[in-house]
Parts: C-alpha cells; sequence; structure tokens
C-alpha cells in the first residue's frame, strides 16, 4: 500500500464522511473505484464501524449500528436535535419514519409515484394514526403485544391518542413539536438533514420526497438488517388488514 494510495483513500473517505453522499460529478467518485483506493476506503470504513454503500451513480457512508466510534446514543441524538425530547417520543418519531419507508419500500410502482408526487404530511398522519389505532385495539385483546418485538406498545399509543393533530392554518415554521403534525416535522426533518428526502410546500401542505439516495440505503442497506424488516413487516400487515377491513 503505496503513500499515494493512502492520500487518494483518505480524501475520499473523509469526504464521505463530511458529504455522506459521492455522485458520480465528483472526482473522487472514479478514485474510489481504483482497486487499491478502493480496498483502503473500505478497511477505514470497516476499522471506524461505518459502511460504504456502492450504486452505479454513487457511494454512500452510513454507520454501523452497532460498533462504530461515530455512533450516536438517544443522548447525542438529543444534543444534535433539540426537538426530541425525552425516549417515548423518540420512539414515536422511530414509527413515523419507519410508516414513510414501509409505504414507499413496496413495489416499483410504489416508489415512481413517492418520487413524483411525495407523500403530504397529512397523510403520513393518517397513516401512522390509523396503524396505531389498530395496535390500540390489538392491545385491549393481547396486553403483551409488542413485547416479543421489544417495542413499548402501550407508551407509544397512550402518547400518540393524546396529542394534537394541529390547527387547520399550519404552517411548518409554526408547527407544534408537541402535535402530531409537529412530530411527523420532526421525523421528516432528520430524513432531510441526512440527505435523503426534500420538503416542498412548506409554508402549505408540506410533503416529503424520497430522493434515490434513500432508496439505495434501503436497497442495499435496510433491508439485511432483520429488525427492519421485522418493523416493516409488522407496519404493512396492520395497514393492509385495515385495508381489507375497510373494503368489506
Amino acid at each position: 500500500m503505496s503513500a499515494e494510495t493512502i492520500k487518494k483513500a483518505s480524501a475520499v473517505y473523509f469526504t464521505l464522511l463530511k458529504e455522506k453522499v459521492i455522485d458520480e460529478n465528483s472526482e473522487h467518485f472514479q478514485t474510489y473505484f481504483d482497486p487499491e483506493v478502493r480496498q483502503t476506503v473500505l478497511l477505514l470504513a470497516d476499522e471506524s464501524g461505518t459502511y460504504i454503500i456502492e450504486s452505479a451513480k454513487r457511494i454512500q457512508l452510513v454507520v454501523q449500528p452497532t460498533g462504530s466510534v461515530f455512533a450516536t446514543n438517544f443522548t447525542h441524538m438529543k444534543d444534535k436535535h433539540k426537538q426530541i425530547e425525552t425516549k417515548k417520543h423518540f420512539h414515536l418519531i422511530s414509527v413515523v419514519i419507519m410508516s414513510f419507508l414501509a409505504s414507499i419500500d413496496r413495489n416499483q410502482a410504489a416508489k415512481i409515484r413517492s418520487q413524483r408526487e411525495g407523500i403530504s404530511f397529512y397523510a403520513l398522519e393518517r397513516q401512522v394514526n390509523e396503524l396505531i389505532m389498530n395496535w390500540d385495539n390489538m392491545l385491549k385483546n393481547n396486553p403483551s403485544f409488542g413485547e416479543a418485538e421489544k417495542i413499548d406498545m402501550k407508551e407509544v399509543v397512550t402518547t400518540w391518542k393524546y396529542m394534537e393533530v394541529d390547527t387547520d392554518d399550519f404552517g411548518v415554521k409554526k408547527a407544534n413539536r408537541r402535535t402530531r403534525i409537529g412530530l411527523i416535522t420532526t421525523a421528516m426533518r432528520l430524513l432531510e438533514t441526512e440527505g435523503l428526502i426534500v420538503v416542498l410546500d412548506r409554508d402549505e401542505i408540506p410533503k416529503a420526497i424520497p430522493k434515490q439516495e434513500l432508496f439505495e440505503r434501503i436497497e442495499y442497506l435496510y433491508h439485511d438488517y432483520d429488525r427492519y424488516e421485522m418493523f416493516k413487516k409488522l407496519v404493512t400487515t396492520e395497514e393492509e388488514e385495515h385495508a381489507e377491513n375497510q373494503s368489506n
């Protein structure tokens, strides 16, 4: 491994640390695919607990869930995103994000539709509300529902049920993070900060449009995590059952 290779690999890796994504228009993109440089970058990533996602037009750097020097626990997340006040809000935000991901991670038609039209915050609120009301009904019949999946369903359901939606004159800049739409705004802002979605119509009816980077992350990373697939199944199964009940 020459000094020149280490220099090039370091430039690529630290650019990824800063930008998170390098696309085909970057000088570092072609440099990365030099076999020796790529091997060195992958070694740097592995040693620091990060992971490289490669696709035809871009490479992404993501943090591994455990063992990373860049990993963030709940306290660090709160320091970075002051709007996340408590763990119960963190759990609810996770449900919102997972519901959003499940709605776009279905088939090619869902992907194209979400990229073209986006998903409005109000539609996402209805979607999450239907999901959590289903969970509420299941808890009444099975109080231990969610324990196997290590999800505190009772706290999630109770917190969501007693949150206000928002007034009709909602604007993202005025959104109260303790309301449902405010919580959804927070959740989508996290994805937007990571460069995974675009939020449009901020002052009227905001909607989230997934970027190609998000679909690549879902395909090349999330599908390898059993926890993601378990949660996605839990979300989509309940949504499908609700849709079937509505059609009867």
